[in-house]
């Protein structure tokens, strides 16, 4: 028997050997091996002789580890065979079967990788090609899945992504949902790539998976993106998403920065959506995506299409055939036009568009080139305009009609309207009479009163935003494109505007204009601020620049109405723009409405503040009310702090200061916009510009720069502001890019490193005036206050950008030819370390307890620091700080551990560590940082100090001289801090002295040493007793 279990064993290893040469082979020994198999079948035990041989022979493929072709084949065999059900033996089959996948369990369950890995593989295999009708046991199966289940939390992605492959088969089972529920957290929390997109991949459709599914689609990788694009088009009709989701699918797909991602959505878009939802009617399709909410997604889908060639313009309905087909029986037939649908309008504008763009492109081309190749462009671009003279309307007078019967239509059609106004710009003015017609209809568009409601109680409220004319910004640039092309003449675009402007003004001069007539004479005059070159282009016009401030725009800002305010304050700040120097009376008036608007008003006052700072700088801005502070060398050292019942008398106070002090009020409301604007929010977006932007403004002091920046922290990790998401995406990329632009940014007269201490000054509670409160608040503030050093020190670790980083490199490497030691410890982590240490020895509350567990949170920040090699002064100035900040923190064991195994980092560090810095050095080096000199942290003298003074008297000095350090300046006392104290000496030098001062004060011991030593030790036993 046993030679008949090695001659089957050996006939099983050679069919595989066979296997793992070819895939050709496969078909003709997947025959061999059932037919033996069969052949060494029992009646009482059905092929498990067979099974044993089988076992030993594929046994080998457990032990190897690497994915090679040979390997692939070899289990693509014994997957196939395991699967493989011959109807003749489906008892042995069966048995086989149950027995192999009894076996694989044992395997995916060992502590050997590749033996889980190949068992994982197999087993995902063979669930991919059994049949529906395999005869395997229910509790094998619930065994297969659980098994399954534990390897889908393995160590091994490849494990993983095996047992996500297999766990598929059983995941559209609608008893099972565990299986999906597992899916949708792996995918959460999986950080490999692979498994991610076999885990998208097995995903069944359904509303559970579908948010899952779209929210792929802004995966890292390119691989995993498409996958999703993928499913999306096999597993999730068109009618089965939202409409939400369906726009969220193509924005992000026909954008996405992979072209294979693009043709992967494209090709969903044409098969799936377009050609079978849709039957191929692309009007269909732009219902299916409400165009009119989504625009700019139904442009990107018809330019993708149109780019692919995919769009056939004959398919539908011409405008010209539009009217044609209406106005055949009908006299005028002005009131009988049909109105258009707003997926139709869209696709002829986009198609009129395109069909331009490509008939200039082409006579463009033929312009440039001669011959036969000129021709050929010629014709082509001819045909062209012969297709777009085919779609628009004959004549302008058509033109008008078609818009007009869609604007009298009501506001349903206002974006139909919109989508045919811009028709206009595509038909032809020269001729006198269209012109005329057109210039008519221009001048009733700009005349036209803004849309409103009227409530219950017959108060009027405007439609749309209230800034835009027409109240709706895409509406104003409709028309603001069809008056320019009408009037394209120098100056004529002025001339009309400004003459409209006059009528619709005279009835604010009278005061006799309600607040709706207000609003739209100035968004008409917004409209043409923001559409001219300077204010030079005003004059001679109807209405000269000095009349349209005084009589229209300063009477706007301080009207009754705040919708007038706001809108008139936009249109102040687009003035002071384009003045050359800004007028007193408009930056009066814009401070006035930032200190006492409402809420809406402030926040455009803030947007006009910023604007007029940005593009005059703030000394120009002050010097228009009459402040010229005048600093030496421009350098203003801070930034006043300002009691808001003075700000708004006081006209003195620089804008700067006052925007300043808007960071630092209270109110944060959020406006009526729907990107919840606040003035939080805009004032610290204006002041990350002007940081980023810095050397654009050299009239605002770097001094500044700390302060700002050390707001702009407080303002991102503030309660208040945690639901301004867009002010926290903007300080997110911010701080990203600020450190990475110049390295002065990190150095001490840069912003990071000088802002480090007051941040965390200002975010620590209990200490320099910051209220505690309950337990819990106390503990959450305190780890924000960690959180957002943390957030610092990765600042100071980002990378320069290339360019920065290789003028960086060059002005290095010009030096190191020289000069060994570097003096670039400000603009890295070492500064932030010297502070730290600074603050430990300086601050005023360390005595109590929110000052303690301050300096034991800045000690710990201190200690995760890593010093440079080069940075030779930085670490010799940490390491006699260090002595200081393990005294005040003697209670902590384990961060006294921890600034020990720095002092002895600093110590490997330093090349010549038994010399210190001279009085000079360390001078130079707490100048550059911007600190007090009376910190002497020398350690440069070079002569150790003699046994003898220090042997009577070792432990009870060496706390005194560290406190000596700031006035002494014997050797002994620049000697101490190369020693690093211990907390047993520090405990016992403690009880002893404050013992001595008891007893002393007991019996009224007046007598007084008048040896410099005895008054260093009163000073330090007083220290002790204040503890």
């Amino acid at each position: 028997m046993a030679e008949e279990d090695r001659r089957l064993a050996g006939e099983i290893a050679r069919v595989l050997d066979e296997c793992r040469l070819s895939h050709a082979v496969h078909p003709r020994k997947l025959k061999e091996l059932s037919a033996l198999r069969s052949a060494s079948a029992t009646d009482a035990h059905p092929g498990l002789c067979f099974f044993a041989a089988f076992s030993r022979a594929v046994a080998p493929l457990f032990d190897f580890p690497r994915r090679t072709a040979s390997s692939e084949r070899a289990v693509r065999f014994v997957s196939a065979f395991a699967a493989r059900r011959d109807e003749k033996d489906a008892v042995v089959c069966d048995a086989f079967l149950e027995e192999f996948l009894r076996f694989l369990l044992v395997a995916a369950a060992a502590a050997h990788r590749p033996a889980r890995f190949r068992a994982c593989q197999i087993i995902s295999e063979i669930i991919m090609r059994l049949p529906d009708d395999a005869e395997v046991s229910d509790e094998l199966w619930d065994e297969v899945i659980d098994s399954m289940k534990q390897r889908v939390g393995d160590k091994v992605p490849a494990v993983r992504a095996f047992a996500v492959r297999a766990l598929s088969r059983f995941v559209n089972d609608g008893d099972d949902s565990d299986i999906t529920n597992l899916f949708l957290q792996t995918l959460c929390q999986e950080q490999n790539t692979e498994v991610r997109k076999t885990i998208v991949l097995s995903l069944p459709p359904s509303n559970m998976t579908s948010e899952a599914i779209v929210g792929s689609t802004l995966d890292v990788s390119e691989s995993v993106r498409k996958a999703a694009y993928l499913v999306l088009a096999s597993k999730f009709p068109l009618h089965s998403l939202s409409i939400k989701h369906r726009t969220i699918i193509l924005q992000r797909g026909l954008s996405d920065r992979s072209s294979s991602v693009r043709k992967e959505c494209l090709k969903m878009l044409k098969d799936e959506w377009l050609a079978k939802s849709c039957s191929g009617d692309l009007i269909a399709l732009m219902r299916f995506l409400d165009v009119e909410t989504y625009e700019s997604v139904g442009e990107a889908v018809m330019e993708a299409l149109l780019k692919d060639g995919t769009i056939i313009s004959k398919e539908y309905q011409s405008p010209r055939q539009f009217l044609a087909s209406n106005c055949e029986n009908t006299e005028g037939c002005t009131s009988n036009i049909q109105l258009m649908e707003a997926e139709a309008a869209l696709y002829w504008k986009i198609l009129c568009r395109h069909l331009q763009s490509e008939a200039e492109a082409k006579g463009n081309d033929a312009a440039t080139t001669t011959g036969t190749e000129a021709a050929i462009y010629a014709s082509e671009a001819s045909d062209k305009n012969d297709l777009l003279d085919e779609i628009l309307p004959a004549t302008v007078s058509d033109f008008v009609s078609l818009v007009k019967v869609h604007l009298s239509a009501g506001p349903n059609y206002c974006f139909t309207s919109r989508q045919l106004l811009l028709f206009g710009a595509m038909l032809d003015y020269s001729d006198v009479a269209n012109r005329k017609v057109a210039s008519e209809f221009v001048n009733e568009l700009l005349l036209r009163p803004l849309e409103h409601e009227v409530d219950d109680d017959g108060n009027k409220i405007v439609i749309g935003d209230g800034i835009s004319l027409g109240g709706d910004r895409e509406w104003a640039r409709a028309i603001l494109e069809l008056t320019k092309k009408v009037h394209a003449s120098m100056g004529e675009f002025e001339a009309v505007v400004t003459s409209v402007i006059k009528e619709l003004a005279q009835p604010c001069r009278e005061r006799t204009a309600d607040f709706m007539q207000w609003m739209h004479c100035l968004a008409l005059t917004g409209l043409l601020l923001e559409n001219i070159p300077s204010l030079w282009s005003l004059q001679g016009k109807a209405i000269k620049p000095s009349e349209m401030l005084h009589s229209l725009l300063l009477p706007g800002a301080k009207h009754s109405h705040i919708d007038v305010q706001r809108v008139a304050t936009r249109c102040l700040s687009l003035f002071g723009i384009l003045e050359r120097r800004p007028t007193g009376e408009l930056v009066s008036q814009l401070r006035q409405s930032f200190v006492d608007g409402a809420t809406s008003v402030r926040i455009m006052a803030s947007k006009s503040l910023i604007d007029l700072l940005t593009w005059h700088g703030p000394q120009e801005v002050d010097k228009a009310i009459g402040i010229d502070i005048k600093q030496p060398n421009n350098e203003k050292e801070g930034l006043a702090s300002i009691n808001s019942s003075n700000l708004r008398d006081d006209e003195s106070i620089g804008l700067l200061d006052l925007l300043y002090n808007g960071l630092n009020s209270d109110n944060s409301e959020v406006g009526d916009a729907a990107d919840d604007e606040s003035v939080h929010s805009i004032l610290g977006e204006g002041f990350a510009k002007i940081l980023l932007l810095s050397e654009n403004y050299p009239s605002i002091s770097t001094c500044l720069s700390p302060l700002i920046l050390h707001k702009l922290i407080n303002l991102y990790f503030c309660d208040e502001t945690k639901e301004l998401q867009r002010l926290k995406q903007c300080l997110s990329i911010f701080f990203e890019h600020y450190p990475a632009l110049s390295c002065t940014h990190k150095a001490s007269n840069g912003c990071i490193s000088t802002a480090f201490i007051p941040t965390m000054q200002s975010l620590w509670p209990g200490v320099y005036g910051k209220s505690g409160g309950p337990a819990i608040t106390v503990s959450k503030m305190r780890k924000r206050a960690v959180l957002a050093a943390q957030f610092m020190l990765q600042m100071m670790q980002i990378p320069l950008f290339s360019n920065e980083r290789k003028e960086d490199e060059l002005s290095s490497g010009n030096l190191s030819s020289s000069v060994q030691t570097s003096d670039d410890f400000d603009s890295g982590e070492e500064g932030i370390a010297i502070r730290i240490a600074a603050e430990v020895a300086g601050c005023p509350e360390k005595k109590t307890s929110a000052g303690k567990s301050y300096i034991v949170a800045l000690c710990r920040i201190a200690a995760s620091i890593n010093f440079r090699p080069s940075e030779q002064h930085a670490i010799k100035c940490m390491r006699g700080l260090l002595n200081g900040m393990i005294t005040s923190v003697t209670r902590d064991k384990e961060l006294v551990k921890e600034l020990n195994l720095m002092a002895a980092r600093l110590r490997s560090l330093d090349e010549h560590p038994d010399e210190g810095l001279s009085e000079d050095q360390s001078a130079a080096l707490f100048g550059k940082l911007g600190l007090e000199c009376n910190l002497n942290i020398d350690t440069s003298t070079v002569i150790p100090p003699t046994p003898a003074p220090q042997s009577g008297r070792t432990a009870t000095t060496r706390r005194r001289r560290v406190r000596r350090e700031v006035s002494s300046s014997d050797d002994e006392a620049q000697s101490v801090p190369l020693v690093p104290v211990t907390p047993s000496q520090i405990s016992v030098r403690s009880h002893r002295t404050s013992k001595t001062a008891a007893m002393s004060k007991i019996t009224n011991n007046t007598a007084v040493d008048s040896s410099d030593d005895e008054d260093g030790e009163s000073d330090v036993t007083s220290d002790e007793l204040s503890e």
